[in-house]
């Protein structure tokens, strides 16, 4: 209400060297008046004061309202800028304006064009993803079928190369979608009360082959901490820490995966022993395609891990915090904001290794 009655006084004002005018127009003629007949001067100054002020605002209004449909109009043309809008706001626009807004109608008109086009590409590019992505699953799941069920029958050499294999493609295949998913416009996240116990649990499962063959070991103090975010979205945002632990492991490599409350927060730690950040890199750590100056062990990094989880992270309102230590270690710590807790069955928790 204020705002609009601000806006009318505005609109008022904007005007007001014309009431200046008036009022110079009326103090030279009661200048004349008074040369003319001091005695009429004195009978008419009041009324022609009067009738100038009167004049004035019976104008102004008349103003302030052909400048507010003027103003709904042009509103209507912005979010709709169609040739019917078009027409009801030359209506209200004098001649002179008549050109302007043309163009400006067949502008935008042009970019709503452009804008639908480019909209419908994406769509096009979002579902070539997903259905690429579903495709490419089919290879992995007879992999993973593989690797189970003739183990055994394989050399070691052999199968660690197939699991390091299966890995890298889940991982880019997990990027990809996320990347796809965040840059989108459809989001499709589904929330629910996770026990970070049972999550962490399925993670370890999921690197257990390439964990035990980089011979790590792994200890895990979690309490039974429960977290309301998106299943798909903490399970990759984990996942990428943990590949990055494998990635760049120390000679005797250690994982440490704690959660415990911190500030009103559930906070879940995962530290190794590897070979760390710089201090000067670990501000940058999570901008898209940084991979910093840490030797050989990054050249075929793409940078892309650690941006994704903290746009993830972002998306389910985690904060994520890093440390590290150059030859000594990393660490990532998730805090997630503290829910109503529901009760979770002791075999969520995983036991310690």
């Amino acid at each position: 209400m204020r705002f609009q009655i601000r806006r009318r006084l505005q609109m008022v004002f904007q005007y007001a060297p014309w009431l200046l005018l008036l009022f110079a127009v009326d103090a030279f003629a009661v200048m004349l008046l008074w040369l003319a007949d001091a005695r009429a001067l004195y009978a008419m100054a009041v009324v022609v004061v009067l009738a100038t002020v009167f004049l004035f605002f019976f104008v102004a209004v008349m103003l302030v309202r052909i400048e507010q449909k003027k103003a709904h109009a042009f509103t209507e043309f912005l979010n709709q800028p169609d040739t019917y809008h078009e027409k009801l706001l030359l209506k209200t626009a004098g001649k002179a304006q008549e050109e302007y807004l043309c163009m400006l109608g067949s502008l935008l008109r042009e970019k709503q064009r452009e804008q639908m086009r480019l909209a419908a590409q994406l769509n096009g590019y979002e579902e070539y993803v997903e259905g690429w992505a579903h495709e490419i699953k089919t290879p992995l799941s007879l992999l993973t079928l593989l690797l189970d069920n003739r183990r055994d029958e394989l050399p070691d050499t052999v199968s660690h190369k197939l699991d390091h294999i299966r890995s890298r493609m889940q991982e880019s295949v997990d990027q990809m979608l996320f990347y796809a998913r965040l840059k989108g416009g459809r989001k499709d996240y589904q929330f629910e009360h996770i026990s970070l116990g049972s999550c962490v649990a399925e993670l370890l499962e999921d690197y257990r082959p390439l964990l035990e063959e980089r011979q790590f070991q792994i200890q895990c103090c979690l309490e039974e901490d429960v977290v309301y975010a998106d299943r798909r979205g903490l399970r990759f945002l984990l996942g990428q820490v943990i590949s990055n632990s494998l990635k760049y492991c120390a000679a005797e490599p250690e994982l440490r995966i704690a959660s415990f409350q911190q500030d009103g927060c559930h906070v879940l730690s995962i530290r190794d022993n590897g070979i760390g950040v710089r201090a000067c890199d670990l501000p940058f750590i999570f901008e898209k395609g940084f991979t910093g100056e840490t030797g050989d062990a990054r050249k075929k990094a793409t940078g892309m891990g650690l941006y994704l989880a903290s746009e993830i992270a972002k998306e389910m309102r985690i904060s994520l915090k890093a440390d590290a230590v150059w030859g000594k270690g990393f660490e990532m710590q998730a805090f997630f904001p503290v829910v109503d807790a529901v009760p979770i069955k002791s075999d969520d928790v995983p036991e310690k290794r």
